[in-house]
């Protein structure tokens, strides 16, 4: 009997999603996207490729991609997927790469990367989706908005003497020579997502066997934007879009390129120049001094823009490096920084560290109130939480969690200034963890302060946040 359920190139349950619906994504009803995701992970798991399979999403709806494919995940730039693509592919030849952009993304600030890589006739996978309207900014005009369609930039409509028309993808890069496999397809209907699954499992098979670049166009519904219901979304997609976006294939010469003939190999990877770089970032520091770390630390640290929390992360890194440990530092701007916090992932350890983004960490440094709301939960059980009582508020739960409360920027006052607030809790944490010596962790602030008439006045804001943690104990 065969079972029906979630294919395995998506996650089993969407972890990395914010809010309770972990088992959903966060597109509108009606929307295409879900669709195509659907076609692209029951091809990546149907052809065996998920393990390799990397997939670049940049700015747009599609731009949380990383929370719903169990597979290597890249954020790209604005327009910029092709590129990172490229990167990727030419660095890893064995990884499948697929580059998945909306059409304010690809036809509009990204076009030159597009053709760019078309061109060179890159080994990978682009799935454009189509669907004539900027949707995640608020329905505004796209590249691919149709003449006389409206949109909250064109409330009369496009107009060709005013905007131009709507650009062709696919018949464009049909033109190159480079180009192996182009075709449009869409999802209004049963019938037409047939005929999409079957276009991107060509796409991905024709990576798969080294054959060159694919370029999948996706005609789709955006029912949010166009205002309209989900069926009329359909339906109008049909009857209107496909007069302009005619279907088919535009260029197919799989069977005409050998297998494996446009894998591209970079230069084999040279540890040496990585070590005499590393050497020379670690001379600036002081010279190492090998410290054992009794834990890994994987830290998170938030709070307002303004008050150190990416230095706080920097320095930490530093002191790790100097200990001769593997460290990450991941500056993090995502959604949370319009709710007033900004943060770092900080990531010590004693071995390889897998990825710099931290989700549940063991250390946790608050410097406001919405930051303690935001990220508390994620803590795991017995980590530390290190609150800066001078302007927070509330208070962590002390059953399941560390917590050092400390009014560090109360403490930086009375140094000198609130700046160095970030300093202080510094000293907090490597007192309540007990992860270097302290006066390793001092040279290493007086090799890494850059000016040294602030040496001091730093050197005394982190002994006085040490001290207070270790006289609280």
């Amino acid at each position: 009997m065969k079972t029906f359920e979630k294919s395995a190139g998506f996650f089993p349950t969407f972890e990395r999603k914010t809010g309770p619906a972990k088992d959903a994504t966060h597109y509108c009803p009606g929307c295409g996207h879900g669709n195509v995701h659907k076609m692209i992970a029951e091809a990546m798991d149907d052809l065996g490729l998920t393990s390799r399979t990397v997939f670049v999403s940049p700015v747009g709806c599609s731009v949380f991609g990383y929370y719903y494919f169990n597979c290597g995940n890249f954020q790209a730039a604005h327009g910029r997927a092709a590129a990172v693509a490229t990167a990727v592919k030419r660095t890893n030849p064995d990884s499948i790469v697929i580059s998945y952009q909306g059409d304010g993304d690809l036809a509009a600030i990204g076009t030159a990367e597009t053709i760019h890589a078309a061109n060179r006739g890159e080994n990978i996978c682009v799935f454009f989706v189509n669907n004539a309207i900027y949707g995640m900014t608020g329905g505004q005009m796209a590249p691919t908005t149709m003449i006389g369609q409206r949109s909250t930039t064109t409330p009369q409509g496009r107009l060709e003497m005013m905007h131009g028309n709507p650009i062709r993808m696919c018949e464009m890069l049909a033109t190159l020579p480079a180009p192996t496999y182009i075709e449009r397809v869409a999802i209004g209907d049963s019938k037409h997502i047939m005929k999409a699954r079957k276009a991107i499992r060509k796409a991905l098979t024709v990576q798969a066997e080294g054959r060159g670049y694919s370029f999948v166009e996706i005609v789709s519904a955006c029912p949010t934007g166009w205002k309209m219901d989900p069926v009329h979304a359909r339906d109008w997609l049909i009857e209107e879009m496909l007069k302009v976006f005619p279907l088919g294939v535009y260029k197919d010469e799989s069977d005409t390129r050998d297998e494996g003939s446009w894998n591209r190999r970079c230069d084999a990877f040279a540890p040496a120049r990585v070590n005499e770089y590393l050497d020379r970032l670690k001379s600036t520091l002081g010279e190492s001094q090998p410290v054992l770390l009794e834990r890994d630390l994987h830290c998170k640290f938030a709070g307002f823009g303004g008050q150190g929390i990416l230095t706080l992360g920097l320095l930490l890194s530093q002191i790790g490096m100097r200990a001769g440990q593997h460290v990450s530092w991941f500056p993090a701007y995502g959604p949370e920084m319009r709710g007033g916090t900004a943060n770092c992932s900080v990531n010590v350890c004693s071995g390889r560290i897998g990825t710099p983004l931290v989700d549940n960490p063991n250390v946790l440094v608050v410097m406001n109130q919405p930051s303690l709301d935001a990220f508390a939960d994620q803590v795991a059980d017995g980590g530390v939480l290190i609150v800066d009582t001078t302007i927070v508020e509330g208070r962590p739960d002390a059953k399941r969690l560390r917590p050092v409360l400390i009014p560090a920027t109360g403490i930086a006052d009375e140094v000198g200034t609130a700046k160095i607030a970030n300093v202080v809790v510094l000293g907090a944490l490597v007192a309540a963890t007990g992860c270097f010596p302290r006066d390793f962790c001092e040279d290493t602030l007086r090799a890494a302060i850059k000016k040294r008439s602030l040496v001091d006045m730093n050197i005394d804001a982190f002994g006085r946040g040490y001290e207070y943690v270790k006289n609280a104990k």
